[in-house]
């Protein structure tokens, strides 16, 4: 293969927004890996999902052209991560039209940047499109774009709904894609491998997502009034890539982590490629490296957004990251304390890239150890529950459920399991806990999906309003708990409810619940009239608008007023639709609060109809 350019992660961001920019494109800044305005999914997981209101047709204050570098993670394939391309954490570089320029333009722009700013040498460039299905035809468009630009008709590869069509979720755009691979010269599994095989010799860079469509409620497809296109690069495996060696790790993101990491464990990092995601048993100590560094940097993500390890939503996933982590440590013979050792290394690596990162790093770090020696304890927890378990069992067997327990309560991995019953003459029945963990991860993954119903994305009647009263309640805890300092820290919301969440140290007294209520009802009762006007971040802020915790915000907002524009009951910079009065929302009830972390909590509540 023929790279003539090998490129940092840094330069590689550099050149992308430079090019983009200078072929149109706003360069908008990274949301918040939490969302905080339309979470449609406990984390954003692609540069798209903050960008749904725009794809369904709402206009951008920055225009149709946009590009970026987006936070993201993910965990719905967490157990791929171990191989060489695959993370949970990610950055994705990614540019977007909103009605504008649609599938040539795009994908000549993609073989443009590839082949003349990256200077890979285009025969080694295949692509896939889609081959059609039941709620669109073969895109014949796509493939015609690719042998304009000189992709031979011999390595584009038309592929299924699985493989090339992407949905924001169950409800919302989406649209056929067209992914770009690179042939790293490895031998073909089988006389038919392409791109869609996970052996190894094809590794995908890009995606461009054509979103024409509008997913209901019931799987079908409506037009969208307008065609966008959405595309996302991954930073760590393009620069790998241009350095010619195919592993993310070995790239500057990821090998101080895992040097340390060698030191700690007394470990080689001696990686081979290809690599699969079940990688052969004398690289275990490589893929364990792998997971270690790739946990550790996401839990650092995470944690600086506000999130604390807790059991539910986003605090479990970084729970279990932590602790997954530290279980592959084990593995490696690690016995002490790592996590703020790895952690301070991430913050070497991306403070450059966010340098907000160091705002709150002593405080990061210390909410990682002690989550550390906590599971550190529940592992000696568990060591003398097994204890308790090998008096009791029969057969001198320990079942599939048992062993699965001793993983799911005290992080047991099922070699630790396995080895201590060895020691005392038991066997374990692997089998029966490869079922039970089976049944874990499809329950894990059903409830990811879950993540994604609901929000902004389903644009209905009843979210719209709900979203407005979240404007309506935020300005009423202010008035009512008498606290400017007050501010949005999450919120979702379903066609039957919303959820808030804000920072505040106490619980809501029942008559000041009764007082928010009532206030909001009242500006309800006053049918004031919604507004939204374009300006830039200091002067909405100036002017006592309020931003989304955490967000950092391009040239121009859209700020939404509610009442009088000169002096409005609320005013706050959001991107998503709202109703033109507040007089059509119903009547707001709120259904419970509660605490979701220190000095966070939770409003739920309803509109009923009047």
């Amino acid at each position: 293969m023929a790279v003539m350019q090998a490129l940092t992660a840094q330069r590689l961001i550099d050149k992308y927004l430079t090019f983009f920019k200078e072929r149109g494109h706003a360069v908008i800044p990274s949301a918040p890996l939490v969302p905080h305005d339309d979470p449609s999914t406990l984390f954003i997981s692609a540069g798209m999902h903050p960008l749904v209101p725009y794809l369904l047709g709402e206009p951008h204050p920055l225009g149709k052209r946009l590009t970026n570098a987006q936070k993201c993670l993910r965990t719905v394939d967490i157990e791929n991560v171990g191989d060489t391309t695959h993370h949970t954490f990610l950055l994705m570089l990614g540019n977007w039209s909103l009605g504008d320029y649609f599938k040539r333009e795009s994908i000549a722009l993609s073989f443009e940047f590839l082949t003349k700013v990256l200077r890979i040498d285009p025969k080694v460039i295949n692509v896939t499109v889609f081959a059609g299905g039941a709620n669109a035809p073969f895109d014949r468009e796509s493939q015609e774009a690719w042998l304009e630009v000189g992709i031979p008709q011999t390595r584009i590869f038309a592929l299924g709904k699985k493989e090339n069509w992407w949905d924001a979720g169950e409800v919302g755009p989406g649209g056929p894609d067209s992914e770009i691979f690179i042939d790293t010269g490895a031998e073909k599994c089988h006389p038919n491998c392409n791109p869609a095989c996970a052996c190894g010799k094809y590794i995908e860079i890009w995606n461009n997502v054509f979103i024409a469509f509008n997913r209901q409620k019931d799987g079908t497809y409506k037009p969208l009034k307008q065609r966008n296109v959405d595309t996302g690069m991954g930073v760590a495996r393009t620069a790998a890539v241009t350095q010619g060696h195919f592993d993310d790790y070995q790239t500057e993101l990821f090998s101080p982590i895992v040097s340390k990491i060698e030191e700690l464990s007394n470990t080689k990092y001696l990686p081979s490629y290809p690599t699969h995601p079940s990688l052969p048993q004398q690289e275990s100590k490589v893929r364990n490296i792998r997971i270690i560094a790739d946990h550790i940097r996401a839990a650092v993500f995470i944690t600086s957004e506000g999130v604390e390890p807790s059991k539910t939503e986003q605090g479990y996933v970084l729970r279990r990251l932590i602790r997954r982590a530290i279980r592959e440590g084990k593995k490696l013979g690690i016995e002490t304390n790592f996590v703020k050792e790895l952690a301070k290394i991430v913050f070497d690596i991306y403070t450059p890239l966010f340098p907000e990162l160091r705002e709150n790093q002593s405080k990061i770090e210390d909410i990682l150890e002690t989550e550390e020696k906590t599971f550190r304890k529940t592992l000696a927890t568990g060591l003398r529950q097994f204890e308790k378990l090998s008096c009791k069992v029969r057969a001198k067997t320990i079942s599939g459920q048992q062993a699965f327990d001793l993983y799911q309560n005290y992080g047991f991995p099922l070699e630790l399991s396995s080895e201590m019953a060895a020691e005392k003459g038991f066997t374990l029945d692997k089998k029966g806990f490869e079922k039970k963990f089976l049944e874990h991860q499809v329950k894990s993954r059903t409830a990811a999906a879950g993540h994604f119903k609901g929000g902004l994305a389903e644009q209905c009647e009843e979210t719209i309003k709900l979203h407005t009263a979240t404007h309506l309640l935020n300005q009423a805890l202010r008035v009512v708990l008498d606290d400017q300092s007050i501010v949005q820290r999450g919120s979702n919301i379903t066609p039957e409810r919303l959820r808030f969440d804000f920072a505040f140290g106490r619980r809501l007294e029942p008559q000041e619940i009764t007082k928010v209520e009532d206030l909001v009802n009242e500006k309800i009762a006053a049918n004031l009239p919604v507004d939204a006007f374009e300006m830039n971040p200091q002067e909405a802020q100036g002017r006592g608008a309020q931003a989304q915790f955490g967000h950092k915000y391009g040239e121009k907002v859209k700020v939404f007023f509610i009442g009088n524009p000169k002096t409005p009951y609320s005013m706050e910079i959001c991107g998503g639709p709202h109703v033109s009065s507040t007089g059509t929302l119903g009547r707001f009830k709120i259904l419970k609060q509660e605490s979701v972390g220190k000095e966070v909590r939770r409003i739920k509540a309803t509109l009923e109809k009047n």
